[in-house]
């Protein structure tokens, strides 16, 4: 299997780059943002504790996360390989993951990195919210919070997999197709292996 952890803050392009390479090796794109907003549209329980954090820009707890995201893998038990995008955020998320990737015989290929000035990310994220609606990308004080969370607490969930040989950076800045490229040429000397 090649499952990749694509990293990076909100707003770095995780989604847009996450749909082409789920095209390209045939991955299984699971986004704990659109499976906490899931949730959170069909009324779970987890949905409604989620919102209750999402909502002021800070982490959705571990246990809360984890759980929705075991039930995602149990749904794609015959997938080729996973693509996580925005799993892990914390190193005990990332001891989950690598729990739960090792119950499938199978453990996290590489994690790559998104590399975005904050300023860009500040942008993006405003045009974002325009675009899809959603409330909490139109706010610039939940923004800032959930930037400066990624950095304080997020970020450091890289050396998990640096320390294994793991991590990967990819400058996130400039058109579609060439960071697309970028992806693909450190995917693809991990995919031959």
């Amino acid at each position: 299997m090649l499952n990749l952890v694509l990293f990076g803050p909100p707003g770095a392009g995780k989604g847009t780059q996450s749909q082409k390479l789920v095209d390209k090796y045939q991955l299984v794109h699971l986004s704990t943002g659109d499976i906490f907003r899931d949730n959170i549209k069909g009324g779970t329980e987890l949905g409604t504790l989620a919102r209750s954090y999402m909502d002021k820009g800070e982490l959705v707890p571990d246990e809360v996360t984890i759980k929705m995201l075991e039930a995602e893998v149990a749904k794609n038990e015959n997938a080729v390989g996973f693509i996580f995008d925005g799993f892990p955020r914390t190193i005990p998320q990332a001891e989950a993951l690598d729990r739960l990737m090792t119950k499938l015989n199978t453990s996290i290929t590489l994690m790559i990195e998104l590399i975005v000035p904050e300023e860009e990310l500040t942008k993006r994220l405003i045009l974002r919210g325009k675009d899809s609606g959603r409330p909490d990308d139109s706010n610039p004080d939940v923004n800032g919070n959930r930037i400066a969370v990624y950095h304080k607490q997020t970020a450091v969930a890289a050396n998990h997999y640096n320390s294994q040989g793991k991590y990967h950076k990819v400058e996130g800045v400039g058109d579609i197709e060439t960071i697309f490229h970028s992806l693909c040429k450190v995917m693809d000397g991990y995919a031959m292996v």
